[in-house]
């Protein structure tokens, strides 16, 4: 959700201001496009992992502020919107030579360090994009994140909802259907979220690319099969994120045709400025915050972008000589079960992007949208053994498609450099959890069905087996 603000109460003014400063940035981001201006650095990744605080029993542990004095300024480590979760950055890499295994490296030994600091507060680190123990009465606006931007979010939210409550309904094995009262309910969502910052004349073709390939995705990844104590879907994320901040765009505020997450309204079809455009002329301000800087710094553009939360979301930074670039940011994938499964996703998700996003023939016009997009819920709800349809005219099974596929992902890693002993390790892992049929939601799920409905002995099962390192596929009931 982006930088911090000053001030969270907003008037008819600020909104007037915010959209001129708006308007002229939208203006230069697009002279920017048509004069290809922006960087042609190509192939730099990085990725941003959420975590639950736990206490001994499993139970979310309200302590953020504390943890994040513990580990001081120089971490990688920032809060998040509930004050049981926080969020770990990633120093960006050029995706070459052994760039997969510094990833690892530099993430183990911040997750070790997070775990320290942790456990002097009694509490520790977990990595599942769904906690089975958090109950909805959890989720109030006293545990909270104590940041503006947080505050200001709620009350914008409910101010374009007319104060109408969220209202989840999501129809799984079970059928979960409740009404809250704020938009703590997203805090019970955390997600492992790759960036790959590319190239502008190549960025459309990776945009559209990382569209078809969230379904397998969604699929091969899924950790987040329960939420309140019911099975809901494979990844239970999906809908819980696109239900838990629902408001639209104009043409009826928070009725909208267009959602603030959601898997878009099509593919690029000239260049990723479309979806910048699409962001201010769809979507109602939400913290319409003065920033100051000059317009080529495009702050007011950047945090309105930051407020639509798109599966596969465009973003401006800037290089270290002060080039603006574009960064893709793929969100699909929720955090764990455990280091080396992240590193392997991250790994199957660069490696299948290249080769796709570089084929002659653009698969975007092999594949409709609608397809691409059916593909992705059908996948998040039923995981692997989700039906879906292929550019290559097949129709199938993720997990056999999957398969199918890693040649290509491995060709896609070889072509960027990466050292062939990595590449054996991290789409080895995801070949034997293909096989096995086991992501971290069928493993949760075939624990229950093996324990019973116990969902504090659920965690303590999943943290046991996480703090081994062992991969899930391996996992034992």
């Amino acid at each position: 959700m982006g930088q911090e603000i000053q001030g969270g109460h907003f008037h008819k003014e600020d909104f007037a201001r915010f959209n001129r400063r708006l308007s002229e940035e939208s203006a230069l981001l697009s002279r920017l496009f048509e004069e290809q201006a922006l960087s042609s650095r190509h192939g730099c990744g990085g990725f941003e992992l959420e975590a639950w605080l736990v206490d001994g029993a499993g139970i979310p542990a309200p302590v953020n502020e504390p943890f994040l004095a513990l580990l001081g300024d120089g971490a990688l480590y920032s809060p998040e919107l509930s004050r049981f979760n926080v969020e770990l950055n990633s120093t960006p890499l050029a995706l070459t030579g052994d760039a997969l295994a510094r990833m690892q490296r530099e993430l183990q030994a911040n997750w070790d360090q997070g775990r320290r600091a942790a456990q002097r507060l009694d509490a520790d680190l977990v990595m599942v994009g769904i906690l089975p123990t958090l109950r909805e009465e959890m989720l109030t606006l006293k545990q909270m994140s104590n940041m503006a931007r947080y505050r200001a979010l709620n009350e914008q939210v409910l101010r374009l909802r007319q104060g109408r409550p969220l209202r989840l309904d999501i129809q799984g094995h079970d059928h979960l259907h409740t009404e809250h009262g704020d938009v703590m309910l997203e805090a019970a969502t955390t997600s492992f979220q790759l960036h790959l910052q590319v190239d502008q004349r190549r960025a459309m073709r990776y945009y559209n690319a990382m569209q078809i390939l969230s379904a397998l995705m969604v699929a091969v990844s899924a950790n987040s099969p329960l939420l309140f104590g019911k099975r809901l879907w494979q990844e239970t994320r999906i809908p819980l994120f696109e239900q838990a901040v629902a408001v639209g765009g104009f043409a009826g505020a928070a009725s909208g045709p267009l959602r603030r997450v959601s898997f878009g309204s099509g593919y690029a079809r000239h260049s990723l400025m479309e979806i910048f455009d699409e962001n201010r002329d769809h979507f109602p301000l939400l913290l319409p915050v003065e920033l100051g800087g000059e317009a080529a710094q495009l702050n007011h553009l950047r945090l309105h972008n930051g407020t639509i939360w798109r599966w596969n979301r465009p973003l401006v930074g800037f290089d270290a000589d002060g080039t603006p670039h574009l960064r893709i940011e793929h969100r699909v994938i929720p955090a764990g079960p455990t280091v080396l499964d992240t590193i392997a996703n991250s790994a199957l998700f660069f490696g299948l992007v290249h080769s796709l996003a570089e084929q002659p023939e653009p698969p975007e016009q092999l594949l409709d949208f609608a397809r691409a997009r059916d593909n992705f819920y059908r996948a998040a709800r039923l995981g692997l053994a989700a039906p879906v349809d292929w550019i290559d005219g097949r129709h199938g099974r993720i997990a056999e498609l999957l398969s199918t596929l890693l040649p290509r992902a491995r060709e896609g890693l070889q072509r960027q450099g990466c050292d062939e002993a990595d590449i054996d390790l991290y789409l080895g892992v995801i070949a034997a959890r293909l096989r096995s049929g086991q992501t971290g939601a069928a493993w949760q799920l075939g624990w229950l069905d093996r324990h019973g409905e116990e969902m504090a002995a659920l965690v303590a099962a999943y943290r046991e087996r996480q703090d081994s390192g062992e991969p899930v596929h391996r996992w034992r009931y």
